[in-house]
């Protein structure tokens, strides 16, 4: 992080702004009732004073007392925020008889504001967050007044070196295009369907990252997940060959998939495609180096129960570390939260191989949105950090003409193996067969593919057999 950013207090924040805040400048945080304002707010506040800060909260609508409640819910410390309440009173109410001849603007403001420079002198805060400008308005006795107001009062602080959160209840009835001009950045806050959303529209003195960016608000306050830009991470491309342990397989691909490229796996259901995968990954735990799995059809218990039935040691893999396996609900996570976890395992965990078992699944995290794009993103930054990406790609159809993906994203791949039935002698038999390989030549033969308990068996090239891309397979004479 840069040595002259403040903190947002929220780790996705921080690399969204690439750093946190700039000091001495005001932000304006924008958002309907709900949408995580103050939540926000309190991480900026809490930030500073972990670090011996003094800070300023300055509320207009909310007591102090419910505040304090609100944060101590979120787990904040809020020992070392200096609170300066403004709200109104229960008193209010009943002296409301007293602006009979005199405006509220005109009998609120000066004590309003020689409360504010009071406490700014005083506690001289290098953070100050008000929740929310909008209650100025009504102190203000007309638009041009309360403009001339608000930026006097900003320039009064940032003048100081503060730096300024702010927040405002915009509607169609109340716009608060006044205060984005004002102001030295916007985040704004959405909630729609469900969906959290905080985009930067403007950010004076730095670049940032564009885009809507997921977020969630949890016990814990907010969690705030980047969209994934891949050009920002990467690392050197190695084209290190990764042997699946068969000899047959490596023939077919003329040694193996390569490191930093997309293989997709493509078959009917129950054909083979995710074992085939844990092949790779188990020559690979061989070597020492981490795996992981999403699942986000099969059960996790499921998926370890089969594959120790074929003779992949999944268990072992597990308890040394070289394997790990996360079952995804995908109604529940964003395509941006879904990300992060797969960067925790890339950053943190220096994962060499992802499989996402399987794109169909993960197509229902994207919840309506085009599929491409977001699938696109996670690749892309997984071949930038030097990652093997597997993607398990399910066709409907389990026999008849050939296809080797239903939803268009064959251009993705480095690597197109895939897997099928067909009805030979009378039996039901699985073929394997290379479709396309970027880094390299590959074997232009089907091989019969089986899965047996002492694990895969791959057979010999299947020269004699025509008609396989028609759907109508069969094995001319001397075979």
């Amino acid at each position: 992080m840069s040595n002259n950013r403040l903190s947002t207090g929220i780790l996705g924040l921080n690399e969204v702004l690439y750093g946190g805040y700039v000091p001495g400048r005001a932000y304006l945080v924008r958002g309907e009732p709900g949408a995580g304002k103050t939540t926000l707010g309190l991480h900026f506040l809490a930030s500073g004073a972990a670090n011996g800060e003094p800070v300023l909260f300055i509320t207009l609508a909310e007591t102090v007392t419910q505040l304090q409640r609100t944060a101590e819910g979120l787990k904040f410390d809020t020992q070392g925020i200096t609170f300066l309440d403004l709200s109104p009173t229960s008193e209010f109410f009943a002296q409301v008889q007293t602006y009979d001849i005199f405006s509220p603007a005109e009998v609120e403001r000066e004590p309003t504001t020689q409360r504010i420079v009071e406490q700014v002198e005083s506690l001289k805060p290098q953070r100050i967050f008000i929740d929310s400008m909008t209650q100025f308005r009504y102190l203000a006795t007309d638009t041009f007044q309360f403009r001339k107001q608000v930026l006097s009062f900003l320039r009064f602080l940032t003048e100081k070196d503060i730096t300024v959160l702010f927040t405002s209840e915009h509607s169609a009835e109340a716009p608060d295009d006044d205060l984005q001009f004002m102001s030295d950045g916007v985040l704004n806050l959405n909630f729609n369907q469900g969906d959290r959303t905080l985009a930067v529209s403007k950010f004076r003195g730095s670049d940032f990252r564009n885009g809507n960016h997921s977020f969630r608000l949890t016990s814990d306050g907010m969690q705030l997940f980047p969209k994934l830009l891949p050009r920002v991470m990467e690392q050197a491309m190695t084209t290190e060959v990764i042997s699946s342990g068969l000899p047959e397989i490596d023939k077919l691909l003329h040694g193996g998939i390569e490191r930093s490229t997309i293989a997709l796996i493509s078959g009917p259901s129950g054909v083979g495609k995710s074992t085939l995968g844990l092949q790779f990954m188990k020559e690979a735990a061989g070597r020492g180096e981490r795996s992981v799995v999403y699942t986000f059809e099969e059960n996790k218990e499921t998926l370890l129960h089969r594959a120790e039935s074929v003779n992949v040691p999944v268990h072992a893999m597990l308890e040394r570390g070289t394997l790990a396996i996360v079952q995804i609900e995908p109604l529940y996570y964003t395509p941006d939260e879904f990300a992060n976890l797969v960067r925790q395992e890339v950053e943190q965990q220096q994962a060499r191989i992802v499989m996402i078992d399987s794109v169909s699944g993960y197509k229902l995290s994207v919840r309506g949105e085009e599929l491409t794009p977001h699938l696109h993103a996670l690749c892309k930054y997984l071949e930038n950090m030097g990652v093997a990406v597997l993607l398990i790609n399910e066709v409907e159809a389990i026999t008849g003409e050939f296809h080797a993906t239903e939803i268009g994203i064959s251009y993705l791949a480095d690597t197109i193996i895939f897997l099928r039935y067909l009805e030979m002698g009378g039996e039901l038999r699985r073929v394997i067969g290379v479709l396309k390989k970027r880094m390299s030549d590959f074997e232009k033969t089907l091989r019969e593919f089986q899965i047996t308990r002492y694990g895969l068996k791959v057979g010999s090239p299947l020269n004699r057999l025509r008609g396989i891309l028609t759907g109508v397979p069969e094995l001319l004479e001397g075979e």
